[in-house]
């Protein structure tokens, strides 16, 4: 078989917007008559949330000859002045003179009523990515916001609604759908050449639990409730919101206030897979049964072709999609792309009738679609229904009880109780 070398996560999120001159354009709001961008017009663009994904994402846009960045927010007042100066720096350098001309906010609502931004980029934790997402696009904003979308099913319909009904444009963050890999593997098997599919497998962790970490002494310098927001008042510990500059990526994923565990972290990346393979990026599962030790053996969705999908890898195959089909298998990971037979690996993609969005960078396609108007390759929609799976896996696990699901009307069937798991209480004015 032909393995196509691994590439580490650093190294992947790593290949973004190549680095490129700065011309200063003229500034001023992009939209025309028609609602096209002008061609030489500058984007403005405002970061919500700039801790260790934040900088990256800043990092890959900065660089792009028609993008300024001109306003960060960050509830931790050190990340916020770090990233203002990091901003500041790299214009200076490409001017060859002092700028300063990169506002700081605590409050995100600022920042997004300044007439003059024209998108936001949201990399705060899970729990605050509705409540930004939803003001921007009523305020006019464009939107880039981080995978998975939502913490709930609920606010994932609410993102959609709200860009659609102010006709935004908006990529989800889930950007393995911008590497060629997952194309090839999803071009495969769209194409019905390893038959019809049977099978999928999906290796990602297990869920979320509920917060049981020991209160620790708070320094200055971080607003703890508004990093709480909506989600419920408990005190500060630094697992959720290390203090100031970090490389790592804070562990507030594993638990269930803020976040799905690695069901919705991996799996708004890989479950996103299987969904665009199997053509659902508008619909979604029909049954979601929980592990029973018995017939059941792993947590297993059916969808109404009567495809299964299971939460958990393929014996003998270390990949994060596996796909099987009656007449062959797709495995696909990051930097990797496997088939069975082996022939598949040589097919002509450009050549087959099925033909998938193509993205080779997943910034500069929301760049590009922001100018065009037209949905990018991982649209809230998309978004939405691949977090939905997540959720729904997760909520079969928590409650341990199998669950019927209408995707149409995004709602359980004959289940008046697991109906009201659809979103929960919000803390203050945090409600979408």
């Amino acid at each position: 078989m032909i393995k196509q070398r691994f590439l580490s996560r650093r190294r992947f999120v790593g290949g973004t917007l190549a680095t490129a001159a700065m011309p200063f354009l003229l500034p001023g709001r992009v939209w025309s008559a028609t609602g096209e961008a002008a061609p030489n017009a500058r984007l403005n663009l405002g970061f919500i949330g700039v801790g260790t994904q934040g900088r990256h994402l800043l990092r890959s846009f900065l660089p792009h000859p028609t993008v300024q960045v001109v306003a960060v927010n960050d509830v931790d007042t050190t990340r916020r002045l770090h990233h203002k100066k990091l901003v500041e720096d790299f214009y200076s350098a490409k001017q060859d003179r002092d700028f300063r001309g990169c506002a700081e906010y605590k409050d995100f609502r600022e920042l997004i009523a300044r007439k003059d931004i024209d998108a936001v980029v949201i990399a705060t934790p899970d729990h605050w990515h509705a409540y930004p997402a939803v003001a921007a696009a009523r305020a006019g904003k464009d939107i880039y916001c981080e995978k998975p979308l939502s913490l709930t099913i609920h606010e994932a319909r609410a993102m959609v609604n709200a860009v659609r009904e102010n006709q935004r444009v908006f990529q989800t963050g889930s950007m393995q759908r911008s590497d060629s890999a997952f194309w090839k593997g999803c071009m495969v098997v769209r194409n019905g050449l390893i038959g019809e599919v049977q099978e999928v497998y999906v290796s990602v962790g297990g869920p979320s639990k509920w917060c049981d970490l020991p209160e620790e002494p708070m320094e200055p310098g971080l607003d703890w409730d508004f990093w709480l927001g909506p989600a419920p008042q408990r005190p500060y510990n630094s697992v959720l919101s290390p203090r100031g500059v970090h490389e790592h990526f804070p562990n507030w994923r594993n638990y269930r206030e803020y976040s799905g565990g690695m069901m919705t972290d991996w799996g708004a990346h890989h479950f996103d897979i299987a969904q665009w393979g199997l053509g659902m990026d508008e619909s979604g599962p029909v049954e979601i049964l929980p592990p029973n030790g018995r017939d059941v053996k792993r947590l297993t969705y059916k969808y109404a072709n009567g495809v299964l999908m299971y939460h958990g890898g393929l014996e003998g195959y270390n990949f994060g999609v596996v796909f099987v089909g009656t007449k062959g298998k797709v495995c696909v990971d990051r930097g990797r792309f496997q088939t069975e037979p082996e022939s598949l690996m040589n097919e002509k993609f450009d050549a087959l009738p099925v033909q998938l969005y193509r993205s080779t960078n997943h910034y500069k396609d929301f760049l590009d679609c922001v100018r065009s108007r037209k949905k990018p390759i991982c649209d809230v929609e998309v978004g939405a229904r691949s977090v939905t799976v997540c959720h729904l896996g997760n909520l079969a696990y928590w409650h341990d009880r199998k669950l019927r699901w209408d995707p149409a009307k995004e709602q359980f069937i004959g289940d008046v109780e697991a109906n009201t798991w659809l979103d929960r209480e919000k803390r203050g004015p945090w409600k979408v």
